[in-house]
């Protein structure tokens, strides 16, 4: 299909003029606490209404917030009464988000896909596109790979999973569980699942080991309403939750936080319960379908679920239960061998580093979350995967980035999957 350049330059255009009020002067601010009560007041400012991309318990590691207009004067004089390092890292974050639009804009319309055939890494993909390339799977490859529905969101997208396994027919394997896009805006996530069913299925010969004993069950878009809808515009980019309406103070707020709606510590510690906030738990445990999809396939999973793992970004983060506690679980010897593994295999590839630990001791105290629940279900590992940021936000590395983000995902979730094949 060809467009002209005059019909190009006027739908692009009208993309920058509907981003000239969307995050309009809102800045992104890193802050470094170097002193116990720095971290706690970075903390506080992130339950009461201050949007953090990234956020470290650990002292001398960086956080990083989105400070509106209204809020500057306030957070300035915090981060200086409290003589806490900072500096700007976006000045203009609503210009950024136009920018990154405009070219996934100009992307689709040059550059039309049907979501069929092998999926390249140069873009990030919608809902529809995902859901067709994992039935073209199982379409291709029927001896190895069979797909599922397993329910429906709240504006009622199909929820599916893809099983992987090597074609032997054997029952009763053990399960390694995999999920992604819990969060709408952390696109990189679903791209990750995205190359790790690639690698499984399209690359079998060299990680056939991985499914000798093994079945993997992937469910590559948790929160579809969510991350449609962070499609959907500049205003939307940066959206979190997922969409359902609750009202509060008369106001109509949408969606909860997915990953604080698990019945396991709700709504403790690290959740809200205003739904008009970012970690809103929701109004209770299991409030919205796509939690309780992915509740009741742990369940079913369980008896023979090995490791559940959980694609998150942005930080460099390998993390393990608890996170409604600092306490550790009885085998976290098991859960730190195993992260330690995907760390030290990352890091000898590329030179990245990721730090693995529990939850709050690493990170932060958030309870209700889908990794504590997963342990809890029985689970014998149970681990978050938070991928690298970059781009202007942290949650947008540029699709000229997406190959190397999401290969060096792949080093470690496979060093993390041979491990469990000595361990168990």
């Amino acid at each position: 299909m060809k467009f002209s350049l005059g019909l190009l330059v006027l739908l692009l255009g009208a993309a920058l003029v509907a981003a000239d009020r969307d995050y309009e002067g809102y800045r992104i601010y890193e802050v470094t606490p170097s002193t116990t009560d720095q971290a706690k007041l970075l903390h506080q400012l992130s339950l009461e209404g201050f949007d953090f991309l990234s956020e470290s318990r650990l002292l001398g590691h960086p956080s990083r917030v989105i400070v509106s207009p209204k809020q500057l004067e306030q957070f300035q004089q915090l981060i200086e009464a409290h003589q806490i390092a900072s500096s700007v890292v976006n000045s203009n974050l609503g210009a950024s988000i136009a920018e990154e639009f405009t070219q996934r804009q100009m992307q689709r319309l040059l550059s039309p896909i049907t979501g069929k055939g092998r999926l390249s890494t140069e873009r990030y993909y919608t809902h529809e596109e995902i859901i067709n390339y994992i039935d073209d799977l199982a379409q291709r490859f029927p001896h190895r790979v069979y797909v599922r529905t397993v329910g429906w969101s709240y504006e009622k997208r199909v929820l599916k999973t893809i099983t992987i396994t090597n074609g032997d027919g054997k029952a009763g394997k053990k399960v390694i569980f995999m999920d992604g896009g819990f969060h709408a805006r952390e696109w990189i996530s679903p791209a990750a699942v995205l190359y790790v069913i690639d690698q499984l299925v399209e690359q079998f010969e060299q990680n056939a080991h991985l499914l000798q004993d093994y079945d993997w069950v992937i469910m590559p878009l948790v929160n579809a309403d969510g991350y449609e809808h962070s499609q959907t515009g500049t205003l939307a980019r940066m959206w979190r939750k997922t969409r359902q309406p609750y009202t509060y103070a008369g106001q109509t707020c949408y969606g909860a936080d997915p990953n604080r709606n698990f019945a396991f510590h709700w709504n403790e510690e690290g959740a809200s319960s205003n739904p008009c906030s970012d970690t809103y738990a929701g109004p209770y445990a299991f409030s919205e379908p796509e939690t309780i999809v992915v509740r009741d396939l742990m369940h079913s999973l369980a008896d023979r679920g090995i490791m559940y793992l959980t694609i998150h970004s942005y930080g460099n983060y390998l993390l393990y239960p608890w996170g409604w506690t600092s306490d550790l679980p009885d085998n976290w010897e098991d859960l730190d061998a195993v992260a330690r593994t995907g760390a030290e295999a990352i890091e000898t590839a590329t030179g990245t580093v990721y730090t693995y630990g529990s939850s709050t001791n690493v990170l932060y105290i958030a309870a209700g979350a889908s990794d504590d629940y997963g342990y809890y279900a029985g689970f014998n590992v149970s681990i978050t995967m938070e991928l690298t940021g970059a781009g202007s936000i942290g949650f947008n590395p540029p699709v000229t980035r997406i190959d190397e983000f999401v290969t060096e995902t792949w080093i470690g979730i496979r060093a993390m999957a041979e491990k469990l094949l000595e361990m168990y």
